[in-house]
């Protein structure tokens, strides 16, 4: 089961990007990242855990990391993150590769470069032009583009050219911030059983509390 997992708050410099969090956190943690971008103020992932509270443990870890080196840095005390990170449980087969999508392309919308490939603090670099990287192990999905690396990454140089679907963005947007699954009615269904709770919201104009004038109507 995939995650996408965000976090905002203080400025993540290069140096603190360079600082080897990752690589070392994802292992103790066995959850493998998929992909990743390191924003100036936030940090976007995508990772499937082997372990149930792995994702929390990873974001723990990297939070921590990130507070320690970046106080040190610039002589700052106090919390990096603004809040408690966001997370959202991925449909595989309907958003996995829209999140990879929303995910390494972020720089190009946030006006930072215009080929998402040319930002350094993300996984773009390794599925769309080879790049050792590594924190990035890929998912099967990703290696359903094409039978080489050569044409996955041509596919994938294909996918980043195009923007996201807007349909797409919001609900990835929406998911993560609201903490509800992202993927369609089915896959939302069977995680609501799972967990035994709501995963999805309420429909438009559902349950609705009868107000004092309704009674005896």
């Amino acid at each position: 089961m995939s995650f996408t997992a965000a976090a905002a708050g203080g400025a993540c410099s290069r140096a603190t990007r360079s600082a080897g969090t990752f690589s070392t956190a994802w292992r103790r943690y066995r959850c493998a990242v998929h992909a990743y971008v390191l924003m100036p103020d936030h940090l976007h992932l995508l990772v499937t855990p082997e372990l149930p509270d792995g994702v929390a443990r990873l974001m723990q870890t990297v939070g921590r990391r990130f507070v320690r080196h970046n106080n040190r840095l610039h002589q700052n005390c106090g919390p990096l993150w603004d809040g408690r990170y966001k997370a959202t449980v991925v449909d595989v087969e309907h958003f996995l590769m829209a999140c990879y999508h929303y995910i390494e392309t972020n720089p190009v919308r946030a006006g930072l470069v215009a080929d998402p490939a040319d930002y350094p603090w993300s996984s773009c670099g390794a599925h769309a032009l080879g790049r050792a990287d590594p924190v990035v192990r890929d998912h099967a999905q990703y290696l359903t583009l094409g039978a080489t690396p050569a044409e996955r990454q041509a596919r994938y140089r294909e996918l980043c050219r195009r923007e996201l679907d807007a349909r797409d963005l919001a609900a990835i947007r929406d998911a993560t911030n609201a903490g509800w699954a992202l993927g369609g009615e089915r896959f939302q269904a069977g995680i609501e059983t799972e967990l035994h709770r709501r995963v999805r919201p309420l429909p438009r104009g559902g349950r609705r509390t009868p107000s004092t004038s309704d009674e005896g109507a």
